[in-house]
C-alpha cells in the first residue's frame, strides 16, 4: 500500500535579484503514512515552508515528483490535489460569520443544502463552536479564529490536510492549550498531516514524525524521541532542545574519555576507537550533587563548582566550570524542595543518556 504522500527527489531553484540562482529545497524525498502528522522543523530560511507549497501546489517543483498515493500530483493545480491548508493568518473572510465561514468551500463544490448542514454542524460542534455559529470574525478571540480556519479546512475532508506555522500568532499559553487540540483532533479524524514550524517544543509535543531541516536540505527523519535522544548532527543536536557538547576521545565502542573522566555512552558509537568526538549531553540528565572541594573523583563522574544559579520555576539552571570544558548548563528539577546551590558550591556531575557524534 503506497503512503498517504511521498516525495522524490523534490528540488526548487530561484532567481535572486542579482540572477543569482538559489536553492530553496535541496533534493528531498519523502513520506507520509496515513494518518501520521509529519512536522518539517528548521530555522527560518531552511526551505520547510517552501516545501509545504509543493505539495500543495503553490509552488512548483524545479524537479522531482509528488505522489498522492498512488497518484502523481506535481503537475496539478492545487485545488485538483485535494489538499487543506491552515494558515498563519487564519485566512478567513471577515464580511462572513463563523458557519458561513465554513460553509464557504462546499458551497463552492455545489454540494447539496442538507448535506452542507450536516457537515458544517459536526465539524462546528468537533471543534467547540457550534454556539459561535452566528459570530462575526471580529467577536472572536485569536484561539476561536484559528479554530475557523481549522474547521473549514476539516469540513471539505481533504486527503492531506496543511498546516504553515499556525500558531505562530497566538500568545505561549494559547499555543499550548491550541497544540493539544489540534494533535486530538487530527488523531480523531485520521487525516494524514503535514505541519511546518520553526518551534522545537511544538514538533515534538505534535508529531509522529519529526523532519529536521537545513538549508535545502533534510538533516534528519525520526520519531521526536530519536531525534532528540540520537541526533545524527550536531546541527539536530543543537536545534532540537538544550545540549552540552563535549570534546573527547573515544575508548571503544561505548566508552570516551572527557576531561580526564571515563564516561559511559547510550548508545554504540560507530567511529573508531581513538578518534577525537564530540558527545551530545542534555542537561536534565547531568546528574549533579554537592561535593567536597578535595572529594576523589569516582568513575564515570565530573567535577567542578557552580559558576551561575538561576530559578525557573519548575527547574534550577546552573553554568558548572569543569576544568578543561566550556561551561555545563545542568537542569535540576524541583528546586523548591532540594534548595539552590550558590555560585561558588563545589559539585560532581555524573553525566547520562550520552551520545557520541564525529568531531567535524
Amino acid at each position: 500500500m503506497p503512503a498517504d504522500l511521498r516525495l522524490e527527489k523534490l528540488r526548487k531553484e530561484f532567481a535572486s535579484p542579482e540572477g543569482v540562482t538559489v536553492v530553496a529545497v535541496d533534493d528531498v524525498s519523502l513520506e507520509a503514512e496515513k494518518g501520521a502528522l509529519v512536522t518539517l522543523l528548521g530555522p527560518s530560511g531552511c526551505g520547510k515552508t517552501t516545501l509545504l507549497r509543493m505539495i500543495a501546489g503553490f509552488e512548483e517543483p524545479t524537479s522531482g515528483k509528488i505522489w498522492f498515493g498512488d497518484r502523481r500530483v506535481d503537475e496539478l493545480a492545487p485545488n485538483v490535489r485535494d489538499t487543506a491548508m491552515v494558515f498563519q493568518s487564519y485566512a478567513i473572510f471577515p464580511h462572513l460569520n463563523v458557519y458561513e465561514n465554513v460553509a464557504f468551500g462546499l458551497r463552492m463544490h455545489g454540494v447539496s443544502k442538507s448535506e452542507l448542514a450536516e457537515r458544517v454542524g459536526q465539524v462546528l460542534e468537533l471543534v467547540g463552536l457550534t454556539k459561535m455559529a452566528k459570530r462575526a470574525p471580529s467577536q472572536l478571540s485569536g484561539g476561536q479564529q484559528q479554530r475557523v480556519a481549522l474547521a473549514r479546512c476539516i469540513v471539505m475532508q481533504p486527503k492531506l490536510l496543511l498546516f504553515d506555522e499556525p500558531l505562530s500568532n497566538l500568545d505561549a499559553k494559547l499555543r499550548e492549550q491550541m497544540r493539544v487540540e489540534i494533535r486530538d483532533l487530527q488523531q480523531r479524524l485520521g487525516i494524514t498531516s503535514v505541519y511546518v514550524t520553526h518551534d522545537q517544543i511544538e514538533a515534538m509535543a505534535m508529531s509522529d514524525v519529526v523532519v529536521v531541516m537545513n538549508a535545502g536540505r533534510v538533516e534528519q527523519v525520526g520519531s521526536p524521541r530519536e531525534i532528540y535522544a540520537r541526533p545524527v548532527s550536531r546541527f539536530v543536536a543543537d536545534f532540537i532542545g538544550d545540549a552540552n557538547f563535549l570534546p573527547g576521545v573515544l575508548l571503544d565502542a561505548r566508552t570516551v574519555r572527557i576531561a580526564g573522566a571515563t564516561l559511559t555512552l547510550a548508545d554504540p558509537c560507530q567511529e573508531r576507537p581513538g578518534s577525537n568526538v564530540v558527545v551530545v549531553a542534555r542537561p536534565e540528565a547531568m546528574n549533579l550533587a554537592r561535593a567536597a572541594e578535595h572529594d576523589e573523583r569516582a568513575a564515570g563522574t565530573l567535577f567542578g563548582a557552580v559558576k551561575r544559579t538561576m530559578f525557573l520555576g519548575t527547574i534550577a539552571r546552573y553554568m558548572v566550570e569543569v576544568g578543561g570544558l566550556p561551561d555545563l548548563q545542568v537542569d535540576v528539577a524541583s528546586p523548591a524542595e532540594t534548595g539552590l546551590l550558590a555560585p561558588g558550591t563545589h559539585v560532581s556531575l555524573a553525566p547520562g543518556a550520552l551520545h557520541a557524534l564525529a568531531d567535524a
